[in-house]
């Protein structure tokens, strides 16, 4: 599955990232790599939730 990741830098020095088709699947990092590695995680997480409550087969 491919998803859409926006990674941004925020006021702190750090980069948030975003899926936006995972409402509230936010993750940062130190470095834009980071960010895209720890969203990775989350979105497995993300997903992983909605399958074990019904709500994604």
């Amino acid at each position: 599955m491919k998803s859409r990741v926006i990674v941004q830098p925020d006021e702190d020095g750090a980069f948030v990232a975003e899926c936006p088709t995972l409402p509230g699947c936010i993750s940062q990092g130190a470095t834009p790599q980071e960010a895209l590695t720890n969203i990775q995680d989350a979105i497995r997480g993300y997903l992983t939730s909605l399958k074990q409550h019904g709500e994604w087969v």
